[in-house]
């Protein structure tokens, strides 16, 4: 994690001042104020196990001020911070199905630049791989690539929106040693409809799936079929979903189809694991955007200079699966020092 600053006037180890940050984020901290109150309130035992160094005429950590963190965070590099957070795990057992989606931090819109956005790889697991900013000039699309170059994909199935159903990522994963499940619509409309005109009708039903929740009644079908003729790269089977969805409070019923492509060979994996991990691609909306607009509040704050927007959504996705308990590190006004 390179050190921005000049190497003179320096107080506070570098490494320090980062992994304060990070802790006081996951403690519930949202905003750069928050942060400075958590180290200031923070007991010198942790302070000196985050590294920090004590003062060496009183024996005492003077923990960095507000102004210091802001300063130090508006600095850093917010994809090196975010390698910089995670950590080295055990690999999960069975094989890797990884999501990867974008998100749009609103806040940090101004006048004269759009939007923070970044994008995220997070396994179906839970666990965030990596996550880099987007080109402001561009969109999910060229930066799908690069966020995947440093992660092993070998035997991975990698999920996706209809968005990144391209050609050149279909043949980015299969040079990787991984496998897709792409959706297919209408933004391709060849493919959808060669993918439509299947005769779903003779397939035989792979999965079934009942369910109940949230008020409502939802039924899911999944069907796979081999077609070596898809005009797609190293595409091996097509796959139909479709779900009928009953409002049990009004009785309106939908009925939804999805079609998608995969790269896996018949057999590679059961219908009942397919349609897990098409459901499980949502989670990272779930698990990580979720988490970071309502339990970190990353779309409220108004934070906008230089890095800031990316360096403060980099803490959060080191913290997956649930949210922290309890509420937020509120800011609270300090009471003034007693004066005799």
């Amino acid at each position: 994690m390179p050190d921005p600053r000049a190497r003179r006037g320096i107080r506070h180890p570098w490494t320090a001042l980062l992994t304060a940050s990070a802790a006081a984020v996951l403690a519930g901290a949202a905003s750069i104020t928050a942060i400075g109150e958590w180290g200031a309130d923070a007991p010198q035992r942790v302070l000196a196990l985050l590294g920090f160094h004590p003062d060496p005429l009183t024996g005492r950590i003077r923990p960095p001020p507000t102004t210091t963190v802001r300063l130090v965070l508006a600095a850093a590099d917010g994809d090196a911070l975010g390698d910089f957070l995670q950590e080295r795990k055990a690999p999960p057992p069975g094989r890797k199905v990884i999501a990867v989606d974008g998100k749009t931090l609103r806040g940090s819109r101004t006048a004269g630049r759009t939007a923070t956005a970044l994008i995220a790889a997070m396994t179906h697991d839970g666990e965030v791989l990596a996550q880099r900013q987007i080109d402001g000039k561009s969109n999910e699309i060229p930066a799908f690539a690069p966020l995947l170059d440093d992660l092993d994909l070998t035997g991975a199935v990698i999920t996706a929106d209809a968005l990144h159903t391209q050609h050149d990522h279909a043949t980015y994963l299969h040079e990787r040693g991984a496998h897709y499940l792409a959706v297919v619509k209408k933004n391709h409309p060849g493919l959808h409809q060669k993918v439509r005109l299947l005769p779903w009708r003779d397939v035989r039903l792979d999965r079934y799936e009942r369910a109940r929740a949230l008020r409502r009644e939802e039924i899911r079908r999944l069907k796979t079929a081999v077609f070596a003729q898809l005009d797609y790269p190293h595409a091996r089977q097509a796959l139909q979903v479709v779900r009928r969805r009953r409002d049990l409070g009004t009785g309106k019923l939908t009925i939804e189809r999805i079609y998608l492509v995969t790269s896996l060979p018949p057999g590679a994996a059961t219908g009942s694991e397919l349609a897990t991990w098409i459901r499980g691609h949502w989670l990272i909306e779930n698990q990580l955007h979720h988490v970071r607009d309502r339990t970190f509040r990353k779309d409220a704050p108004k934070i906008r200079t230089r890095h800031l927007p990316r360096v403060m959504a980099g803490p959060a996705q080191s913290r997956h699966r649930c949210p922290p308990p309890g509420r937020p590190h509120q800011h609270r006004r300090r009471p003034p020092p007693h004066r005799p």
